[in-house]
């Protein structure tokens, strides 16, 4: 056996990153095995149809069955990887295009995990209701836009390749149970690759090169160099990495409030910049909607967003600041 520096090194990383995806995929799981037992649980009942004719309306802006309206509101609570389970226990049964479900995924990138990281941006400085008010508008206006482009010009009309297994039309429950197991390890598949991924693009100096490309647009966002550093950090690794970074930024009374208020908006729109996309792109989303069009949306909402609250500070009369608090 080698006791070469490189092979030690290797097989270190290796061991690294496989500690690192059972880690992340017990904490997962304990919240992916009982939304899908509570999911197949709906069906059997019957109740995935009331459902779905609840959440039809709004889904059905976006152009997306009401079923999949569960999807969602599983991400909007816990998170996408515990949305990815319950799309893998629906998808299989229904004729989705890449359209779709780069719209489905799209939705969830803006708007989800909100108990957890609507609690990170305030204790950053920006208040609950704003921040959950434009991700859920954000979130739906962007699904209906896309939806509309690829109506209008009818792309990505092809159905979508799943790779995760279904429950046959009267399965038994033992057929359902194994091909769910199926889809928890392909979850588990899923989550080695993007992080062998994140890791790789961090090596070849991807990630510094996002860097380097979005710190000279963030000032055009109402964001000076002092904001822009721990925005591009949030964008690109994650709201808890940049929202821990403004907290400390906060304490030392670097950023005002605009700007603190600014940089959690376009974090909280657009984060996660490699990761989250590598997952959506894993159940069919394509590159250009989840990510290439999502930065671009958010960055003209946060345009838009600067510029209204540059107009109303500036009217002199009773406003809601970017904390959530009447002046």
């Amino acid at each position: 056996m080698s006791n070469h520096p490189a092979t030690i090194t290797k097989t270190s990383i290796l061991r690294e990153l496989w500690s690192d995806t059972v880690r992340t995929s017990k904490e997962l799981f304990k919240i992916t095995i009982p939304a899908v037992i509570v999911t197949k649980l709906l069906e059997e009942m019957g109740l995935i149809g009331y459902l779905s004719q609840l959440l039809e309306p709004v889904m059905a802006l976006m152009g997306l069955p009401g079923s999949l309206g569960i999807v969602w509101a599983t991400a909007l609570i816990t998170t996408p990887y515990s949305a990815i389970a319950v799309f893998a226990s629906l998808a299989p049964t229904m004729a989705l295009s890449s359209g779709q479900v780069t719209v489905l995924c799209s939705a969830m990138l803006i708007a989800h995990s909100l108990p957890v990281e609507l609690s990170i941006t305030k204790k950053a400085g920006a208040g609950v209701l704003p921040i959950a008010t434009l991700r859920l508008l954000s979130a739906l206006a962007y699904g209906m836009l896309l939806n509309l482009m690829c109506r209008y010009f009818g792309i990505w009309q092809e159905p979508v390749q799943l790779f995760f297994s279904g429950n046959p039309d009267g399965g038994s429950l033992i057929q359902w149970a194994i091909s769910q197991i199926f889809n928890l390890g392909l979850i588990f598949s899923v989550i080695f690759c993007i992080l062998t991924a994140m890791h790789l693009l961090r090596i070849i100096g991807f990630v510094r090169l996002l860097e380097v490309l979005l710190r000279p647009v963030l000032p055009l966002f109402g964001m000076t160099e002092r904001a822009a550093p721990v925005t591009v950090v949030g964008m690109i690794l994650g709201l808890g990495f940049g929202g821990a970074l403004i907290i400390r930024e906060t304490t030392t009374s670097a950023m005002n409030r605009r700007e603190i208020f600014n940089s959690l908006a376009l974090m909280s729109l657009s984060h996660g910049l490699i990761e989250d996309t590598l997952v959506m792109m894993a159940i069919g989303g394509k590159l250009w909607g989840v990510l290439f069009g999502r930065v671009l949306f958010s960055l003209v909402v946060i345009f838009l967003v600067d510029r209204l609250l540059h107009y109303l500070s500036g009217t002199g009369k009773t406003t809601v600041n970017a904390a959530g608090k009447t002046r």
